[in-house]
């Protein structure tokens, strides 16, 4: 039976407006000269906070960057990646702990140095706020790119954007009004990724399997150069070696001691 908070007209739909913006999403890295407003910043973040937070701890702090000078600095130890350069707001999401450390502090308890669950929910906490920011900000016309290369050097960053200790950012995201709309990249077929009850280890092989052509004739669709077991060449390749050796220390540093 359905409850009472189940609206007639809704009940049996597999669309809507917001499934169709999600099918539609892919990173934008090119933007015209339309301004992200203040205004629009703010209304994109206060329906974010509203994403769902461990406990209710809200263990998240966003920055927004506008100022081209630290754009400039940011973009260097995330790769010279020049759409962070170029957007018209920055925003760096972070795990944040200073709130609870004070309140612990206040009781005379800490945090202490060994905190691997809560360096997780504050991390979790960040990224379920920035997908949600995200998907507000596509809402507007507004579209973006994650950037995860805010963890190459993650100690820099956090002298960039004078983050104290138990604060560290997860990850960046640029916005702005888009200038080109590029293909969609394929992903894994769902059934490969939606496992029934329990998990499936047969699946395993096969999504790659499925998935290496699949990337491999978008990238050739494109003109981007690739090899003929694309997805599997491109993680070997990203994670052998060891993918940041020196995050753990940088995070350390900041107070997160995920051991």
């Amino acid at each position: 039976m359905p409850n009472d908070f189940s609206h007639p007209s809704q009940l049996g739909l597999t669309s809507s407006e917001t499934i169709e913006t999600l099918l539609q999403r892919r990173s934008i890295r090119k933007y015209n000269d339309t301004p992200v407003t203040d205004d629009q910043v703010d209304a994109i973040l206060k329906a974010a906070f509203r994403a769902p937070t461990s406990s209710n701890i809200q263990s998240y702090t966003v920055i927004t960057v506008r100022n081209p000078e630290t754009k400039q600095r940011l973009a260097v130890p995330t790769g010279n990646q020049q759409h962070i350069i170029d957007c018209p707001v920055f925003l760096a999401f972070c795990a944040d702990l200073t709130r609870l450390e004070h309140v612990l502090k206040e009781r005379n308890h800490t945090l202490g140095n060994n905190n691997l669950e809560i360096g997780l929910v504050s991390s979790i906490d960040a990224s379920l706020v920035g997908m949600s920011a995200y998907l507000a900000a596509e809402s507007l016309g507004i579209k973006g790119v994650m950037i995860g290369a805010v963890r190459n050097d993650a100690g820099k960053i956090a002298e960039i954007l004078e983050l104290p200790k138990f604060v560290f950012c997860v990850f960046g995201m640029c916005l702005g009004y888009p200038a080109e709309m590029p293909q969609q990249k394929p992903r894994m077929k769902q059934d490969f990724v939606v496992h029934r009850e329990k998990f499936q280890p047969e699946k395993v092989a096969a999504a790659v399997e499925a998935y290496d052509p699949a990337l491999r004739a978008h990238y050739e669709k494109i003109g981007k150069k690739t090899t003929p077991d694309s997805w599997s060449h491109d993680m070997d390749k990203k994670f052998h070696p060891q993918l940041r050796e020196s995050l753990r220390a940088q995070l350390k540093k900041q107070g997160f001691d995920f051991r």
